[in-house]
C-alpha cells in the first residue's frame, strides 16, 4: 500500500459521496461507522469538534477497500485491514504527525495497528475493550414470554431512561458517557439519539429497558439493554430485545447487530437463544 492510496479530508460530505456505499455494503460489520456518520451528520459541521473528525479511504484501481475516521479526542476507528496495509496506514499516519489516544477495530486489524504504531511511536497499547458483534439469524422470541408488554418510551419517561443508563454505565465502566450524563450532556453521549423501549410488568412498571440505533444503511443496532439487578432472572431482558429486534425487522431492517461482552456468559447465550449469530470480535488499545 503507497501512502497516496489514502486519501484524507476533514469534509465529511466529501468522505460519505466517495465512501458511503462502501460502508452500506457491509452493514453488520460496519455499523459502528455507520451510526457514527449518521449522527455527525445530525449534528452538521458547525457542531462543537465536528469539523476536526479526520476522515480517510483506502482506494485502489477506482474502488475503496477501506475507511477510518479519528475523532477530536484522538479515536481512531478502523474498518477492515490487511496486517500489511494497518503497518502501512501506522507509519503513514505517525509521519503526519497524527496523535491518538486509541483504536478500536475488529480484533484482527486492532491488533495488527496497535503493533505497527507502536514500532513507529513508541506507544504501548494497552487492550481496554474486547466485544463479540452478533447479527440477528431467525428471530426466536422467549417461549413462554414474561407476563406484560413491550412498550415505546416517551418524554415521560425521560429521567427513568437516563437513570437507568447511568446505573448502566456504572456496571460496565464506561466512564466516558457517565462523565456526560453527569455534567447533563446527555444528547452528546451515545444514548442521546436511541430509541428506547420498556418492558412492562401488567401493573405498568419498567422491569427491563432496551435501546436502537436509527436505522442507517438497512441496519439497526440494539444498544444498551440493562434490567435492574433486582429484577433480573425472569425473563425481561429476553423479552425486550425481542421486542426491539421484530420492531427492527417490521420497520425494514436487513441487518439487526448488538455487541455483547465476552466475559458474560449469560447474555452471550441469552442472544443466541433468540437467534443471534457471533459474527466476529471487536477489540480496542489504548496507547
Amino acid at each position: 500500500m503507497r501512502p497516496h492510496d489514502w486519501h484524507l479530508t476533514e469534509d465529511i460530505d466529501e468522505f460519505l459521496a466517495r465512501a458511503g456505499d462502501f460502508l452500506r455494503s457491509r452493514p453488520a460489520l460496519h455499523n459502528t461507522p455507520l451510526t457514527d456518520m449518521a449522527k455527525l451528520r445530525r449534528r452538521g459541521t458547525d457542531a462543537p469538534g465536528a469539523g476536526t473528525t479526520l476522515f480517510g479511504r483506502l482506494e485502489s484501481e477506482g474502488d475503496i477497500r477501506a475507511v477510518f475516521y479519528r475523532t477530536p479526542r484522538g479515536r481512531l476507528t478502523l474498518t477492515h485491514l490487511t496486517a500489511e496495509q494497518a503497518g502501512a496506514l501506522a507509519a503513514h499516519l505517525s509521519g503526519l504527525g497524527v496523535s491518538l489516544s486509541d483504536v478500536i477495530a475488529d480484533h484482527e486489524t486492532a491488533t495488527a495497528f496497535a503493533g505497527s504504531w507502536q514500532r513507529h511511536t513508541g506507544a504501548e497499547p494497552d487492550p481496554f475493550w474486547r466485544t463479540h458483534l452478533y447479527r440477528l439469524g431467525t428471530l426466536t422470541p422467549p417461549q413462554p414470554p414474561p407476563e406484560g408488554r413491550g412498550c415505546a418510551t416517551d418524554d415521560k419517561d425521560r429521567h427513568h431512561v437516563i437513570r437507568w443508563c447511568r446505573e448502566f454505565c456504572v456496571e460496565v465502566g464506561e466512564q466516558g458517557s457517565l462523565d456526560l450524563i453527569d455534567a447533563g450532556s446527555w444528547e452528546e453521549s451515545r444514548f442521546g439519539d436511541r430509541h428506547f423501549t420498556f418492558w412492562e410488568t401488567p401493573d405498568g412498571t419498567p422491569a427491563s429497558m432496551a435501546a436502537v440505533t436509527s436505522m442507517t444503511g438497512g441496519m439497526v443496532r440494539v444498544d444498551p439493554v440493562y434490567t435492574p439487578a433486582a429484577l433480573r432472572g425472569r425473563g425481561y431482558a429476553g423479552a425486550v430485545t425481542a421486542e426491539v429486534s421484530r420492531a427492527a425487522l417490521t420497520a425494514g431492517a436487513t441487518d439487526v447487530v448488538l455487541f455483547a461482552d465476552p466475559a458474560n456468559p449469560t447474555s452471550n447465550a441469552l442472544y443466541q437463544r433468540l437467534g443471534y449469530i457471533h459474527v466476529t470480535d471487536f477489540t480496542g488499545y489504548r496507547f
